[in-house]
């Protein structure tokens, strides 16, 4: 009897132990939900970019009609401006806000920093449809950076609309709904500030939440993600972009743009 005992025993401990190590390869299988998501606040422009357009080839260098930009957010922290400006770089975005719950806080270094070496800059902000409504988004980026003012070294706002990268890609939003997020964005931020602010966009992500929309072209300067040797189709309605994130991997900042024009066409934006 005790022979038997003991060996039932075993078995069941045995069999326990394979449930848990079944358990266990199961759990390291299964994709992890809070390993893919990222911190909010985390976001920044063409952070969806290479995982659903991909990247190519890059421009042809020295093209005299183009000016060197870059931009910039907080996860690249203090930025070396006076290494970039020495490389030819004249103009930079930093990422100023993220819906109603973040703020930039290397802001003032990268923001005041690019400016004090003598680029033209401006703020952009990383919208987030899901949380508040475009006027919502709108003035708080105002408030916490996005303002304009003429003093010919201040570039308009920029409503940063791409890939959610906390949910759904269009932010459960239908493309009708979408439109009117972005429009509410755009009154909002003229009524406050004076201009239209810059899209920055991907076209295959605006053709998809949008419908390809082409009502923002005649008003708001075309700020277009694509990472290749050219800008490739443009969204509907803009016949041209004013600005083109082309790469993720440049030097000294990594996110590199080139403004469709010589400088003198860079500080024209800049005095409205």
């Amino acid at each position: 009897m005790s022979v038997h005992r003991s060996g039932t025993a075993r078995v069941r401990r045995l069999t326990a132990a394979g449930i848990l190590l079944a358990a266990f390869s199961l759990l390291l299988t299964l994709p992890s939900a809070a390993a893919t998501v990222p911190a909010r606040g985390s976001a920044y422009m063409g952070m969806g970019v290479v995982p659903h357009d991909g990247q190519g080839g890059t421009p042809a260098g020295g093209d005299a009609t183009q000016t060197e930009g870059v931009d910039v957010a907080s996860y690249q922290g203090n930025v070396a401006w006076s290494t970039l400006w020495s490389s030819g770089v004249k103009w930079a975005y930093t990422k100023a806000s993220e819906g109603t719950y973040y703020t930039n806080p290397y802001f003032a270094q990268q923001y005041n920093g690019s400016y004090n070496v003598g680029m033209i800059r401006g703020a952009y902000h990383f919208a987030t449809p899901d949380t508040t409504s475009g006027a919502v988004q709108a003035n708080y980026f105002v408030d916490h950076g996005g303002g304009w003012s003429r003093d010919g070294k201040t570039l308009p706002g920029v409503l940063d609309i791409e890939w959610n990268p906390y949910g759904a890609s269009c932010y459960g939003k239908t493309a009708s709904a979408m439109v009117g997020w972005i429009a509410d964005f755009l009154n909002t931020y003229k009524a406050r500030t004076g201009r239209d602010a810059v899209i920055y966009t991907a076209t295959s992500w605006w053709t998809e939440c949008t419908g390809n929309y082409g009502g923002f072209a005649a008003n708001n300067p075309l700020w277009i993600a694509r990472y290749a040797s050219d800008p490739g189709t443009l969204p509907a309605g803009w016949g041209y972009y004013t600005m083109w994130q082309y790469t993720s991997s440049g030097p000294t900042v990594g996110d590199h743009d080139k403004f469709n024009g010589a400088l003198d066409r860079v500080q024209a934006l800049a005095n409205g």
